[in-house]
């Protein structure tokens, strides 16, 4: 279990107050000046050394992806910050933003620092009203203390941050589809070759990170990379935010170490399972996007990357959607691919005609209205749509339906069994 002296989100729960006069008390923006005065490779490695893997999904290394920032350009450079946090079941950027702006806007001077940067946006989900409104009040704090701006901390390096707001689009979260709603297009996934870093925003060299994944870079600095890195197993370093939610005794968000075992995060944090531990159904552990896994493999698995990569599920984005035996898992997957289904910009045949295809799919096998043949069709349909899309929302849109079929096929079975044997007294 993670110490209180450990944790990086000092007002999570929004506790204190989150202005700059209460963040600084906390410790943020001390000694900013000084850590930007290091250099830009003593602050790539060390976020590299500290193992930092990106906190919105992917798990990509931090250090690794900044360092393909070029050092020598004609163009501007720009980092950009993914705060289109729309992934159901996910709430750990919004409470960031809302709670302790301040990290966040102190990380994106250091990244950029560290990267070579001028320019940063954050682009902000529409539906983020408040918190838009409240991250920019930090913004201009810091713009007004000199933290930011011409001469940012009285370094010597001039850093300007703009906050964009979105307009509610699930695929935004994506991040060239991201680029290119900043851009002022349609929000429609780039194909890659060429990647942001080399051809991003305005087609000029781009880092896109997540919100958790910048807000915890001024700790990181501050402490030093072997503090982060000895938390966590190997490869899987680091504090997360847990977002626990459904079937639970009290829901919340939670700073833990990465590797906590499933079964405590949800005991020690959220109250345990509904019912008790034994009434478990299964979980979804990394947003709605990952596979599903049932109890038997709640019992023991570890919440990092390769623990749930290993159970052919993922940590995702660490939001842990938990269900007991009252839930209706089927229907709960269906309501899951209508929403891929929905969130579909189109541009992608088997992920446009694929997701609708399955939801229609799904929607009978609710009923049961279906042969158990078309539980092998639809299995095969998700994989013709996983990893031929432009983007991952394809992916997304097929491993629920792979983790269902993997593990609660029994329970298509028996619905299709009993739908025919009711179909069969009718017409007698």
């Amino acid at each position: 279990m993670l110490s209180d002296k450990d944790r990086v989100f000092t007002n999570l729960y929004g506790l204190h107050d989150w202005h700059l006069p209460g963040a600084r008390a906390r410790g943020d923006w001390d000694g900013t000046r000084e850590l930007i005065l290091k250099g830009r490779d003593w602050i790539v490695n060390e976020v590299k050394n500290s193992g930092l893997r990106g906190r919105g999904g992917a798990g990509f290394p931090t250090g690794v992806k900044w360092s393909f920032m070029p050092k020598q350009t004609d163009r501007p450079t720009y980092l950009v910050v993914n705060a289109d946090e729309s992934e159901p079941g996910t709430c750990k950027d919004r409470d960031i933003i809302r709670h302790d702006p301040q990290k966040l806007v102190e990380g994106c001077l250091l990244a950029s620092a560290g990267m070579g940067v001028h320019h940063c946006y954050i682009y902000i989900r529409g539906e983020f009203v408040n918190e838009a409104k409240r991250l920019q009040v930090a913004i201009d704090e810091a713009y007004a203390e000199g933290l930011i701006g011409k001469n940012a901390c009285g370094s010597g390096y001039d850093f300007e941050l703009c906050l964009h707001r979105g307009a509610g689009a699930y695929i935004c979260g994506e991040e060239t589809a991201l680029l290119e709603s900043l851009e002022g297009k349609k929000g429609q996934p780039r194909l890659k070759p060429p990647f942001p870093a080399a051809v991003g925003l305005y087609g000029c060299p781009t880092t896109v990170n997540n919100v958790e994944t910048i807000a915890v870079v001024p700790a990181i600095l501050r402490r030093g990379a072997s503090w982060f890195a000895g938390i966590g197993r190997p490869k899987n370093e680091g504090t997360k935010i847990f977002c626990l939610s459904g079937h639970v005794e009290k829901p919340c968000n939670v700073e833990e170490a990465m590797g906590i075992p499933l079964r405590d995060l949800i005991e020690r944090h959220a109250g345990g399972v509904r019912g008790g531990w034994d009434n478990l159904l299964g979980v979804i552990p990394g947003g709605s996007s990952v596979p599903v896994i049932p109890k038997s493999v709640c019992d023991n698995v570890l919440m990092d990357f390769d623990a749930l990569r290993d159970v052919k599920s993922g940590l995702g984005t660490a939001a842990v959607i938990v269900m007991d035996k009252s839930t209706d898992i089927v229907k709960a997957i269906a309501r899951l691919a209508k929403f891929y289904k929905h969130e579909s910009c189109g541009q992608c045949t088997p992920c446009r005609e694929g997701t609708g295809w399955t939801w229609r799919v799904m929607e009978r096998m609710v009923k049961g209205n279906a042969s158990v043949e078309e539980i092998d069709v639809l299995l095969e349909v998700s994989y013709e749509i996983e990893g031929h899309t432009i983007c991952a929302l394809g992916d997304a849109a097929a491993w629920p339906i792979q983790g269902l079929i993997r593990h609660f096929r029994p329970e298509l079975e028996r619905r299709i069994k009993e739908y025919r044997e009711a179909a069969s007294r009718r017409a007698a």
